[in-house]
């Protein structure tokens, strides 16, 4: 291994800080050739000037744009310096003014950090991409222990109500049943990987094997979610640019009831705009808590903890949830999360639908194991099972045939006389021939029938020695 990554995988954050570079000299350059003309037209054509002006505009969001995006990527990427001068860029920027004629070292600056930006992930130190691979290579994160009872402390469950916790990609289902033990939960979780799946089933309740995407599972069953999705760090050829921690949570809070409580872990570099603004549109008091030391240095997580409500704007949440991705020191830590501060719902819900993507067989089995109508199903016996058999009426000689035949008399038969009888079929062939003549008495041949019968043949061993029975 040289630690560049496969041919066909492209790093997400390599491929946006490749995008943010192009935007950046692009239209830093646009900004100088508009000022120029805005200079120029300003007296002969206020209409062109003023054209050129708006364009300007438009290209000064486009860079604080993909400065504010660069700033995040290279946090991602372990790049801090280089996130500190992305910040103090965007601070900066943010408030310049267009018409300044100073426009020279603005210039300078932008483009100065634009190049250090990677052009490709080709261009990129070989250190830095084979860090970023090895945590693809390391697959998914399961949440810590210790961070999961910090977390727990925070959440008062009903007393006397029989509650419904669900994992969209469970893993090996111990950080649910963490949650669940001891509060009186049935566990539900989805899970891809096959082996996790299995192992999940010794913890959990139900266990959706396959993705959660092509699952069928009924809508606001549950009083709590946690969610702890995969974080997309590649792109594959024909992949799409939606990041997972995005879509699970797309596609995964409409199975939360009303009020219901979630726990949503992803790395606080991940609190992007959209996320933040899909958060805050359908979660109240919503939340963000950073792991321990020791967990937050290796996975840079945050917990996000809020309950469902419906669907109404919040941009104030959004923008103050956004915030602490560009200031993670600020985010407090798990530890001091209040006691029950989150009431999971005192509400029996059913969940009616709950189907994976493949066929649980294992699931099947375990199920009709601890099925009690099964069991009376496959022990029952009716009373002529039970007693002791005898024919109504002496077997006939054709009976006799097909007991001796099935194999129903063969062995040991114990009489005054004890031996060993075995009954088998045999084909007999029988052939017949018929002289056939003319009406007048004239010779015209012979007809030849041949009929295959079967022979019923007892083999029987006596202590006088072997007999053949036809």
């Amino acid at each position: 291994m040289n630690g560049q990554p496969e041919a066909t995988e492209r790093i997400y954050a390599l491929e946006r800080l490749a995008d943010a570079r192009a935007v950046i000299l692009k239209d830093s350059a646009e900004l100088m050739a508009n000022r120029a003309k805005v200079e120029k037209y300003r007296e002969t054509n206020l209409q062109r000037a003023q054209n050129c002006y708006l364009e300007m505009e438009t290209a000064q969001k486009r860079i604080l744009t993909a400065l504010h995006d660069a700033q995040l990527k290279l946090l991602e990427i372990e790049d801090y310096a280089q996130a500190e001068t992305a910040g103090k860029l965007y601070q900066g920027f943010s408030g310049f003014n267009l018409m300044s004629r100073d426009y020279k070292p603005v210039y300078d600056v932008l483009t100065g950090f634009a190049e250090k930006l990677p052009e490709s992930q080709n261009t990129v130190n070989a250190q830095v991409i084979g860090r970023l691979m090895n945590n693809v290579r390391m697959g998914y994160y399961p949440t810590d222990p210790e961070n999961i009872d910090h977390i727990l402390r925070g959440v008062r469950f009903p007393d006397g109500v029989t509650t419904n916790v669900f994992d969209p990609c469970c893993g090996c289902g111990k950080a649910l049943r963490q949650i669940a033990e001891g509060h009186n939960c049935f566990a539900y979780g989805v899970e891809l990987d096959e082996g996790r799946a299995e192992e999940a089933q010794t913890r959990l309740h139900r266990v959706g094997m396959g993705s959660f995407f092509h699952s069928r599972i009924s809508s606001e069953a549950f009083h709590l979610m946690l969610l702890n999705p995969p974080y997309l760090s590649v792109l594959r050829e024909g992949g799409g640019r939606t990041r997972h921690e995005k879509r699970f949570l797309v596609e995964s809070f409409c199975h939360l009831m009303i009020g219901g409580v979630l726990i949503y872990v992803i790395p606080y570099y991940r609190l992007t705009e959209d996320i933040c603004r899909l958060l805050s549109d359908n979660f109240n008091d919503l939340s963000v808590w950073r792991f321990t030391d020791d967990e937050f240095r290796k996975f840079k997580q945050v917990a996000i903890l809020g309950a469902r409500k419906k669907r109404a704007a919040d941009a104030e949440t959004a923008a103050r949830l956004e915030k602490l991705a560009y200031a993670p020191a600020k985010i407090p830590v798990i530890t001091e999360l209040q006691e029950d501060r989150y009431v999971v719902p005192g509400v029996e819900k059913a969940v009616e639908v709950f189907k994976g993507e493949r066929f649980n067989e294992k699931e099947l089995e375990r199920q009709l194991s601890h099925s009690d109508s099964i069991r009376r199903l496959m022990n029952a016996k009716s009373e002529l099972d039970r007693g002791q058999k005898h024919p109504l009426l002496p077997l006939s000689i054709g009976q006799i045939g097909l007991v001796g035949g099935s194999g129903m008399i063969n062995g040991l038969i114990e009489c005054d006389t004890p031996h060993i009888i075995k009954g088998r079929i045999i084909k007999v062939k029988n052939t017949e021939r018929e002289e056939k003549f003319s009406y007048n008495g004239r010779y015209t041949g012979a007809e030849i029938k041949e009929t295959v019968s079967n022979k019923m043949v007892f083999n029987v061993l006596t202590p006088k020695g072997f007999k053949s029975l036809a």
